[in-house]
């Protein structure tokens, strides 16, 4: 068991739900992925705007736990009102937490994501911030009262992987206590299997399966990688060396002395 936001999850797949072919290929990947969180953006999605209300009726029928999200935010003040909004159509004090400061790079506003944190987490929220892999604004939001970090993995909708696992990595040393879910970036499972081996404690995407030629295998494949990633954490991997270490001893092996003396 998972236990994130005071709940506790089986999945440590956490699934986007916008730029699906059809709301028929999003419900049928969401069940395919075996996630149990779907994201979703009160802004973009609004249940009043032609196929809103049939979106909703969809997700309500998924039978998940629902994390609405700031996205399309750039100010404090929109930030928290789109945030007071979601928690009554969704009845959950879950947001996550994005205020964009770069349109090109959709890189998120360090300054406001750390003020705006503050101020939900004082309304009550249980805040999951969309950040860089900085370990500065890390501690801060920590320092606010953040229990969850979201770092990306890269430019959301880019596809590219981890570009610093260097930087994830550290953060994982630096904030043993923290719930780090890596978010944005990845776009191939292999990405979600190198986050998981790093012992992360989760992965969110969207764009890598929303995409994918065939949404719902790629959504199943991702669900499996993140499985596997976090198993081969929990094992124990064995330590990467510079020199050949053979798995077979030749102490004891049959005739090897013979073979040596001709």
């Amino acid at each position: 068991m998972f236990n994130i936001g005071g709940k506790q999850l089986n999945s440590r797949f956490f699934l986007g739900t916008a730029g699906y072919p059809s709301p028929k290929v999003l419900g049928e990947s969401v069940k395919a992925s075996g996630a149990e969180v779907v994201t979703v953006s009160l802004r973009r999605e609004s249940p009043s705007a032609a196929g809103g209300e049939s979106f909703w009726n969809l997700l309500k029928k998924l039978d998940v736990n629902f994390l609405p999200n700031t996205a399309g935010c750039k100010t404090v003040g929109e930030v928290i009102t789109t945030a007071q909004m979601a928690r009554e159509v969704f009845e959950t004090n879950w947001i996550k937490l994005e205020v964009i400061g770069d349109d090109y790079t959709l890189q998120p506003d360090i300054f406001l994501l750390a003020e705006a944190a503050e101020e939900l987490i004082k309304q009550d929220f249980e805040v999951f911030p969309y950040m860089t892999d900085d370990l500065i604004l890390a501690e801060r939001l920590m320092n606010v009262g953040c229990k969850i970090l979201m770092p990306w993995g890269a430019p959301i909708g880019s596809g590219q992987g981890l570009n610093n696992p260097y930087a994830l990595k550290t953060m994982r040393a630096r904030f043993p206590e923290a719930t780090i879910i890596v978010d944005a970036g990845m776009g191939k499972p292999s990405h979600a299997v190198q986050a998981m081996e790093m012992g992360m404690d989760g992965v969110l995407l969207n764009t890598a399966v929303a995409k994918a030629t065939d949404p719902i295998q790629m959504a199943h494949a991702f669900g499996q990688s993140i499985e596997a990633g976090r198993e081969a954490y929990q094992a124990g991997m064995m330590q990467r060396r510079d020199m050949a270490n053979p798995s077979t001893p030749t102490l004891g092996t049959p005739f090897w002395h013979e073979k040596n003396a001709i």
